[in-house]
């Protein structure tokens, strides 16, 4: 059984600027690769045919190079969460994806547990590329931790939420 706990972070300003940058490349990332399936949708129906399949978050770091800060499991995510929202769209179960704007969206990104990259040691959680962060934990766990989304809010506080694999209770 997957659960999820949400806890809040207490980054320091270096990490705070880090975490607003990586949700930065997070949106980008997103709102690049939708514009590039709006342009071959657009073509396909021109009836101009230069490319086959969108690209991929990778394509675009020798184009963008801010984007190497970032992790690249947030860069992955952030196109499986397009690909989720097309499915949604040609199941009928959503609207067409839309852009996702600094003001107006959730601020957020995921990342994924690779080998203990997301851990928690004496009171801080650490998280790719970021380093150790303090936060609270009001509330313990048992189980593995699959990923951990970030998250701000409108006023500039930071939470993290764990996703964590447990075992099903009787």
């Amino acid at each position: 059984m997957l659960k999820g706990y949400k806890y809040r972070l207490h980054p320091t300003p270096a990490q705070e600027e880090f975490l607003i940058k990586t949700i930065g490349c997070a949106r980008f990332v997103y709102n690049k690769l939708l514009e590039d399936r709006i342009a071959i949708r657009d073509e396909a129906k021109a009836g101009i045919v230069t490319r086959q399949k969108p690209a991929t978050p990778a394509s675009y770091k020798p184009l963008f190079p801010f984007l190497a800060e970032a992790d690249s499991h947030v860069l992955a995510n952030a196109k499986l969460n397009l690909d989720t929202a097309f499915a949604k769209f040609f199941a009928g179960t959503g609207g067409f994806p839309a852009f996702k704007s600094r003001r107006r969206s959730r601020a957020s990104y995921t990342t994924n547990n690779q080998h203990g990259t997301i851990r928690i040691e004496a009171g801080k959680v650490r998280l790719p590329k970021v380093g150790f962060v303090r936060f609270t934990q009001h509330r313990p766990f048992e189980g593995i931790m699959k990923s951990a989304t970030v998250s701000m809010t409108k006023t500039g506080t930071f939470f993290v939420s764990l996703l964590v694999k447990q075992d099903d209770e009787p």
